[in-house]
Parts: C-alpha cells; sequence; structure tokens
C-alpha cells in the first residue's frame, strides 16, 4: 500500500512540474513536440564505426571485414577506359545479389558486365548489372581524380573530384543519393518510414521535392527552384493513382504566372477535370 502511495505522488509531482513548466509559456503539446523536418547530417566517425566497420578510437580495434560495407557483403571489381593516351581506373565493390532502385532514385549507378562500365541510368540490364556499394576510386594513371562511397547504387559520404595536378575541383557529401543539406521528415521515432523530402544546395530549396504516403507509396512529387516551385507537380492517392497535376512557372522569378490545376481525378481514375477542355468550352 505504501508503494502505491509512494508511485502515485511522484506521478503527481512530475505532472506538476510539467504542468507549471507549461505555465511558463509553453503547453504539454508544444513541450513534446517532435521537429522532424531537420537538416540531414552526416556523422562521419560514427560511420566510419558502426557501418564502414572500424572501431571508435577509444574502443579495441576490431579486424576489418573484408569487402563488407555498411553490414553488406560485396564483391570488389574495376573497369578500364582508354581515352586517347589516358588509361582510366575505375575501383569499386559491387553487391553479391541484384538490387534495384528505390522508387524515388534519379541517378543508379551499376557496374555492366556486358559493356565491361559503369552506367548511371535507371534503364537497367538486370541481368549483367553489379550494383556498386562501398568505396569507389577513379584513377588516371597513378593519379585519383575522383573519390567516394556508393550505398546500394546510390552516392553516399563525401565524395571528391581532382584534376590531373591533384588539385580540389568539387567536394560534396550525400545520404543514400540525397545531397547532405536535405531536410527530411518522417513519420516515426525509428527513422524508418520516410515521410517528406525537401531538397536543399547551399541553403536553398532546389531540386526534386518528395513525399510518401504512411504505406511509403508517393503522396506528392515536383520541382524547386532558387527556392521556388517549378513546373509540373504531382499529386498521388496512396497506392499509386495519381490525384492532381499543379503547373508552376518554368522560370522561378515569374512572379506573374499563377499556378493553376490542369487535370484532376478521383481515386478510382476516372478524370474528373481537365483544364484545356473547360477552357475550350468556356470559349
Amino acid at each position: 500500500m505504501r508503494i502505491q502511495i509512494k508511485i502515485i505522488c511522484t506521478a503527481s509531482l512530475i505532472l506538476m512540474g510539467l504542468s507549471a513548466f507549461s505555465q511558463e509559456g509553453e503547453s504539454l503539446d508544444e513541450l513534446f513536440k517532435v521537429d522532424y523536418e531537420t537538416p540531414l547530417t552526416l556523422d562521419l566517425a560514427a560511420e566510419e564505426g558502426e557501418e564502414a566497420g572500424i572501431e571508435p578510437v577509444k574502443q579495441k580495434k576490431k579486424k576489418k571485414k573484408r569487402n563488407v560495407f555498411f553490414g553488406i557483403k560485396t564483391r570488389k571489381s574495376f573497369a578500364r577506359t582508354i581515352r586517347g593516351n589516358d588509361v582510366i581506373y575505375e575501383i569499386f565493390n559491387v553487391l553479391k545479389e541484384y538490387e534495384g532502385p528505390p522508387e524515388y532514385a534519379s541517378d543508379f549507378y551499376w557496374y555492366d558486365y556486358k559493356k565491361k562500365k559503369v552506367m548511371n541510368s535507371l534503364r537497367i540490364d538486370k541481368r549483367n548489372a553489379g550494383v556498386l556499394h562501398g568505396p569507389y576510386k577513379k584513377m588516371l594513371g597513378e593519379q585519383v581524380i575522383e573519390e567516394g562511397w556508393y550505398y546500394k547504387g546510390l552516392k553516399h559520404r563525401r565524395w571528391v573530384r581532382f584534376n590531373r595536378h591533384d588539385i580540389l575541383q568539387d567536394k560534396s557529401y550525400w545520404w543514400k543519393g540525397w545531397p547532405q543539406e536535405s531536410k527530411l521528415a518522417y513519420y516515426d521515432f525509428k527513422k524508418t518510414r520516410l515521410k517528406e523530402v525537401i531538397p536543399v544546395h547551399y541553403g536553398e530549396r532546389d531540386g526534386e521535392y518528395w513525399a510518401f504516403h504512411p504505406d511509403g507509396s508517393v503522396a506528392v512529387r515536383g520541382n524547386y527552384k532558387f527556392g521556388h516551385k517549378v513546373s509540373l507537380w504531382r499529386e498521388y492517392y496512396d497506392g499509386g493513382r495519381v490525384k492532381r497535376e499543379v503547373v508552376y512557372p518554368e522560370d522561378p522569378f515569374d512572379f506573374k504566372f499563377n499556378p493553376y490545376i490542369a487535370k484532376e481525378w478521383d481515386s478510382k481514375g476516372t478524370l474528373i477535370y481537365d483544364r484545356s477542355k473547360f477552357l475550350k468550352g468556356r470559349n
């Protein structure tokens, strides 16, 4: 009985503390509110330890598993290209079993065993495709001209490019196909069900935008340019049917252009509105 009274009193004190906190300007809802839309950041030290197989400095070092990256076994391979007097080598690893690109992928890197070259294409010859996964290095003779990582065919972690004089030309960070600055929102705390991806480059919304239904199907797809919506945006019902097409200006700074709904369908796929026919009927 004493234990029950103690538990009840403790719970009451906690609730009183939260109520007092809320009275200072924040409600309980605001107190427990989670801001999912946060910039995607890379903890390279954690990656190198947890995913790449290298233990943190403070812990006892363990032997790194050969050709295992992000917990997945791979097969080492290479490609050679001759351009005039130059011989370019690409050294990489591929998945032992084929895995196709996710629905949102705009780039997908794989090795074509038949053509003997690295491809970036969504038109995949599955019978002859080795999906790139793990470290990648492109070399001109003994000079590294490009270096980075792949995760199941998608650019991942840090990527750098050099010229033949070893001068840095470009550096970028990626996370499983998304630019590092992108903002990701999730439906769950464990971050397993993706809700929204806002593309960000140099602090502005720029690139392809995606939103997803709770079941993982696409909800919205469109493009940003210099912080503004441009071109055609599509909304979808859960399951894949197109719901609505909205047209935005091609020029992000064309502020005289009024966005409009071009077409709309019901959940069964029946067209219920077509702007071109509507305008034609009015004339």
